[in-house]
Order: C-alpha cells, then sequence, then structure tokens
C-alpha cells in the first residue's frame, strides 16, 4: 500500500514540527501507512502542488487562514481542518491523528 501524506502548516513550523514527531509516534506504533510533514503556511500551495497530501491540518496559530485554504485545496479533493487548541497545546499527536482521519473519512463519504 501506498504512503499517503498528511500536511500541517503553521506560522514557522517550530512547534508543529513536534505535533509531527507525536503524530509519527502514533502512525507507527499502528503501523500505518502515512507520513506526516510540517511546512510554513506561506509555501502551502507550492508543497501541495508538488505533492498532493490526502489532507491538509493547519496549526491553531494559522486557523485564520481556515477558509482560505479550504477555498483553495477542497475543490481539489483535500480536505482541511485546524488542530485542536487543546490537543495542540498538550502535544497530543494521537487526538491530532484520530482528527485528522476523521476529516479524511467525511470527505470520501461526501
Amino acid at each position: 500500500m501506498a504512503t499517503k501524506k498528511i500536511y500541517l502548516f503553521c506560522e514557522a513550523g517550530m512547534s508543529t514540527s513536534i505535533m509531527v514527531n507525536k503524530m509519527m509516534e502514533v502512525v507507527k506504533k499502528h503501523n500505518m501507512p502515512l507520513t506526516i510533514e510540517a511546512f510554513p503556511a506561506i509555501h502551502a500551495e507550492e508543497k501541495v502542488e508538488q505533492e498532493k497530501p490526502v489532507a491538509i491540518l493547519l496549526g491553531p496559530q494559522v486557523r485564520h487562514l481556515d477558509s482560505k485554504m479550504k477555498a483553495t485545496f477542497e475543490p481539489m479533493g483535500i480536505p482541511v481542518g485546524t488542530i485542536a487548541t487543546e490537543a495542540y497545546g498538550m502535544m497530543d499527536g494521537e487526538r491530532a491523528l484520530k482528527d485528522a482521519l476523521s476529516l479524511i473519512k467525511k470527505a470520501k463519504a461526501k
């Protein structure tokens, strides 16, 4: 099975890279065919153009970009969501991953 990608976008990528590590711990524990990467939001279009992810998550610090990102990427079939502030603050990779998978499942059901 091919590895799918989830992209996290944030302001600069510092704390989001910690979240990526926490989420990847869960991915590896459950042997899921996923790769999660973080990038500054300013590079979103460029990164998605290079390789289309199965979902995009925004860090809470860039939640103001939610409607712009949805307008840009959801017509391409890429669901967009924002990581819950509590999950982000606690660096709860499992919750963030569950939310991402739920987002993907809802998008496929449409």
